[in-house]
Formats: structure tokens, C-alpha cells, sequence
């Protein structure tokens, strides 16, 4: 059964709205500071943090992205952006962007490992709200 896992951006975060190329560009954001790390270590900790390879499916070229594993211990992990109507409590609507994170069928516990970290450094990076694959939820904005 395939899990979903949703950062969803809320007044408080550092953008109203997140288009793929700003989820790339934190991807890419992240594999730097794990090279680096792993350059302090003496170690190939970039290949062991994010073992996956970045690609764009065709047909959802500007809505989606997908990492395709480079090892055997992972498969592929999901990744799309869209915007939802939220109801406020005055009555008025808001929309909200979102990124979701899927894992197929097909998904090892490693990808889910993977894809709960690369979900709490999106939310952390973006001040969002993070609903984890297990139902939970995770504040990293401020709150009144």
C-alpha cells in the first residue's frame, strides 16, 4: 500500500508557496552539506545520506520529481507539489501549498527512513508543518 507524507505550508512559513524547482534546489542544498560533512569525516557520507538519484517524470515535468535509488537497500521516492483551499475560521478561504512525499508499494524501510528525514529538513528549512507517513503531526513554525 502506498504511504503519503504531506509538508504543508502555513502563514508562518518562510514562503506562501513552493513550486518543484524550490524542492530541487533544497535537495541539492542538502546533498552540499552532506558532502561536506562527510569531506570533515574522511568519509563518502554524501552517497550514504542521499542515495537516490533526482529525476523529473515527463508528462509532470513542473508538478513532480522522483529519486531512484543508486543501491539495492532502497527503491524510489515521490515527490510532488500542489495547492489546496483551506477554510478559515471566519469563513474566509485560504490556499495552501504543499509538497507530498510518496512511497510506492514497492518501497523499502529504507526509503521510508530516507524519506521521514528529507521530510523533516524540508520543514524545517520552510517553517511548515510536517504530517508524517505515520499520521503524526510536526510544528516547525512558531505558534502562537
Amino acid at each position: 500500500m502506498t504511504e503519503n507524507a504531506y509538508i504543508k505550508l502555513v502563514p508562518e512559513s518562510v514562503k506562501g508557496t513552493v513550486t518543484i524547482e524550490d524542492v530541487k534546489e533544497l535537495l541539492n542544498y542538502y546533498q552540499m552539506i552532506t558532502a561536506k560533512t562527510g569531506k570533515q569525516l574522511d568519509w563518502d557520507y554524501d552517497k550514504k545520506a542521499f542515495p537516490y538519484e533526482m529525476k523529473e517524470p515527463e508528462r509532470m515535468k513542473d508538478k513532480a520529481i522522483y529519486l531512484q535509488a543508486k543501491e539495492d537497500r532502497y527503491h524510489m521516492i515521490l515527490i510532488g507539489v500542489d495547492q489546496e483551499v483551506i477554510k478559515e475560521e471566519d469563513g474566509s478561504d485560504r490556499i495552501q501549498s504543499y509538497i507530498q512525499f510518496t512511497l510506492p508499494e514497492t518501497a523499502t524501510f529504507g526509503d521510508k527512513g530516507k524519506a521521514n528525514e528529507l521530510c523533516k529538513f524540508l520543514a524545517k528549512k520552510l517553517r511548515a508543518q510536517l504530517h508524517l507517513f505515520n499520521k503524526r503531526v510536526m510544528y516547525y513554525y512558531p505558534r502562537k
